[in-house]
């Protein structure tokens, strides 16, 4: 098969070898797509290493066709269809998955764009709901709410009849956040964005979802409601904050770390059964959606690496097999 490889500063499409016949409780996929996360560029900085035993190959999510089933699969047959949640690998012509991380294709989406679901829409579901108590009524801050992630939550929190409140890089951001469903947001290159929340939130804001970390930590906490909740899910702004304690006392605040990529597969499991029962059912009657900035070829992956680098992008950007 050909798969992406990390050559020094270059990505390549190059020849490796097929993968094995996929073990007990595994599948094989024959990969249609894949999606770019920034998690793959971290990885291909050298700072974001895959975990023990997983693909040194880029990719946390792809869609296709099961190819292969290993003993004791259920559910599944060759030529499904179908999107899977991935440690790595995903950059490739072939990947090897957990059949507990495999889901269907939703009705009405194409194989192509399902690739840009698994990683995003867990992360959202995972962190918004099934961690961060998501609740109607509730009032959230998004952090990079224009990303694959952010367009993923700000459809959640609407789903789940809570509003939201994005924090992005333009106004062109700003508005297709408020078209998928959030009440307004803020432009991070204008300056401070607490005044502008709070305005929006006298009370406070009940959850804060955060990919940015030691930049914007302590502004969150000034703007959490009591007894509110701050999930850090990204060091981007780096990994080191000043935090006033005080007040995380005495307004009964929680900050929370999250990562995906690094749970077990018992973990990653149950949070694939989640999106099934509460996500899947809501994609494919069009009440939510994969937003796609663009398409590439996935040997030109590099060009797709630039385009996410360059933070121009709304939603996710695919990788489509040669």
């Amino acid at each position: 098969m050909h798969a992406i490889v990390i050559d020094g500063p270059t990505l390549a499409w190059r020849p490796v070898p097929d993968l094995p016949a996929p073990g007990p409780g595994q599948v094989r996929l024959r990969v249609r797509a894949t999606a770019v996360n920034r998690a793959d560029l971290a990885q291909r900085a050298g700072l974001y290493p895959p975990p023990p035993g997983a693909s040194e190959i880029l990719g946390l999510e792809c869609s296709g066709h099961v190819e292969a089933l290993g003993a004791g699969v259920q559910g599944w047959a060759v030529g499904d269809a179908a999107c899977a949640l991935l440690s790595g690998g995903g950059y490739a012509e072939q990947v090897l998955c957990p059949a507990d991380q495999l889901l269907p294709v939703p009705a009405g989406m194409s194989v192509e764009e399902a690739a840009g679901l698994p990683e995003v829409w867990a992360t959202a579901w995972l962190n918004l709901v099934d961690e961060g108590g998501l609740a109607a009524g509730q009032r959230v801050l998004l952090h990079a709410g224009a990303s694959g992630v952010g367009t993923a939550a700000v459809q959640i929190c609407r789903a789940w009849g809570a509003r939201s409140w994005v924090i992005v890089g333009s106004a062109d951001k700003i508005a297709a956040a408020v078209a998928l469903g959030a009440d307004g947001g803020s432009d991070r290159h204008a300056g401070p964005w607490q005044e502008a929340v709070r305005a929006w939130a006298p009370q406070g804001v009940d959850l804060v979802l955060d990919p940015v970390g030691g930049a914007t930590l302590a502004a969150d906490l000034e703007v959490l409601a009591t007894g509110g909740r701050a999930v850090i899910i990204g060091l981007m702004g780096g990994r080191s904050a000043q935090v006033d304690l005080g007040r995380l006392l005495v307004r009964r605040l929680r900050i929370q770390g999250s990562v995906l990529r690094s749970r077990p597969p018992a973990e990653k499991a149950r949070i694939v059964a989640g999106l099934r029962r509460d996500l899947w059912p809501r994609l494919a009657a069009g009440e939510l959606h994969s937003v796609v900035a663009a398409r590439f070829p996935l040997d030109r992956a590099a060009q797709a690496h630039e385009r996410i680098a360059s933070d121009q992008t709304i939603g996710k950007v695919l990788l489509i097999v040669p």
